[in-house]
């Protein structure tokens, strides 16, 4: 078979996959798992033949996949791919391109300029700001950490390029006490011990408290949440970052998915963000690209283009190279999907995608509140988190939908108990989807609460 006969039977299968979305099993089958032991075979002496290869990953693996690309998967921030996204991914894998410079890829270099102007306006953040195209909000908080670290070193005269660490000046990091574990990850890569983190007390419903905040310092970095992950709650950004920035601290902003309330008519939660040294955000989330995509943006576009730079003798670029503002040096165009997804929605359409989302996390939260269920944050984003009257019911109602492969959500805690959380974030999910959604939590729960 020919290369494009191939890429048309490719094609023809993932066209038969998405057309199926709305009707597979949320999460997988028993079965479909265990028929992934098919997988499990010898390295082949001589290679097999590509139309095979295909097939048995069609076959098998499709049906073990989770519906996250669908209307009913609840379970964490997966946004669907829009329509517009999943396209142009797919005639960008077909291009292939290496997109770190200009000189690799034109029309690569060209759409993330373009993309990161957008998505700066979009976001409402100082249009002089770096954006840089990575793979997760682990990786793009990382390279905003290194150069927030970067730079406070440089302004109490230490050469870090030079001196590395060694015997440089401490630098503390204060987080909230719900920091999400990806900055966590990200400080534990960079040597951040214990002992250099500070945390800061939360109120009820996981915002920083300013009345209790640690004290900052020029030689602090502080991290603030824009959408808790449980909770969705903000960081009272307006009342803290003015004394982060009197303080001389950088502030850093996780706005992995929190960050988009901006584009909508939401946007007075994210009041006073626009002032934080650096931000990330993730377009496959509630942007709903393909993944794997997220955003490091930094207000001085040098303290991060110095950070992470990666000329070399025989591949110099323009400090705005993607190269130059993120992590990998060979790199796939992550910025076209991006791209691709702000042109397809607009500003309307972006605005309308949010306000959906969280108008229908408030009739989750409505309903389930009316079915006798226990609604724990104060709805004003995507996230519900609820739970039952007793953990063992909390668990046990959790397990049933899961199980029921109708829709599928995830457990937490919550203060130290069982909770469930239902995160909406795809554009595929109609309000009819919530309704369903809805009916099975109390369908599963009825003989739960007799018998538990």
């Amino acid at each position: 078979m020919n290369e494009l006969d191939l890429l048309g039977q490719a094609d023809a299968r993932g066209r038969r996959y998405t057309e199926t979305n709305a009707h597979r099993r949320v999460f997988p089958s028993a079965d479909a798992i265990a028929a992934l032991a098919a997988f499990d075979e010898p390295l082949p002496e001589h290679g097999l033949s590509a139309e095979d290869t295909l097939a048995l990953l069609d076959d098998v693996g499709s049906p073990a996949t989770t519906a996250s690309n669908g209307p009913r998967y609840f379970g964490f921030v997966i946004g669907a791919s829009l329509p517009a996204a999943a396209a142009a991914e797919r005639l960008m894998l077909a291009w292939d391109q290496c997109a770190s410079t200009f000189g690799n890829s034109p029309v690569s270099a060209t759409l993330e300029r373009i993309t990161a102007r957008w998505v700066l306006d979009a976001l409402d953040l100082p249009r002089d700001s770096a954006v840089g195209f990575g793979t997760s909000a682990t990786a793009c908080t990382l390279t905003a950490l290194v150069a927030a670290r970067r730079t406070l070193l440089a302004r109490q005269g230490w050469d870090f390029d030079r001196l590395g660490l060694h015997g440089a000046p401490e630098i503390k990091v204060v987080v909230s006490d719900l920091v999400h574990i990806t900055v966590r990850k990200a400080l534990r890569v960079l040597g951040f011990g214990q002992q250099q983190i500070v945390h800061a007390p939360v109120d009820a419903q996981g915002r920083v408290d300013a009345s209790r905040l640690p004290p900052l310092d020029e030689h602090t970095i502080l991290c603030l949440q824009a959408g808790e992950v449980n909770t969705g709650a903000f960081d009272p950004f307006e009342q803290i970052i003015p004394v982060a920035r009197k303080a001389g601290a950088w502030v850093h902003v996780d706005g992995a998915f929190g960050l988009w309330a901006r584009a909508s008519s939401l946007a007075h939660l994210t009041r006073g963000i626009e002032h934080a040294d650096s931000w990330t955000t993730d377009a496959h989330k509630w942007l709903n690209t393909p993944y794997d995509c997220a955003m490091t943006i930094c207000r001085d576009a040098q303290a991060l283009s110095e950070a992470m730079n990666s000329d070399a003798v025989y591949s110099g670029a323009s400090a705005d190279a993607q190269k130059n503002l993120t992590l990998e040096f060979s790199r796939r165009p992550r910025g076209i999907p991006v791209w691709a997804a702000l042109r397809s929605l607009g500003r309307k359409g972006i605005a309308g995608l949010v306000e959906r989302h969280c108008s229908q996390a408030r009739r989750v939260g409505e309903g389930l509140a009316q079915a006798g269920f226990e609604v724990l944050n104060r709805i004003t984003l995507n996230q519900v988190l609820f739970r039952c009257p007793t953990d063992a019911q909390t668990l046990a109602v959790c397990a049933a939908v899961q199980e029921s492969g109708e829709a599928w959500f995830g457990g937490t805690v919550w203060q130290g108990r069982p909770a469930m959380r239902i995160s909406v974030s795809s554009w595929r999910t109609t309000d009819s989807d919530i309704d369903a959604l809805l009916d099975l939590i109390v369908r599963v729960s009825h003989p739960v609460r007799a018998s538990v």
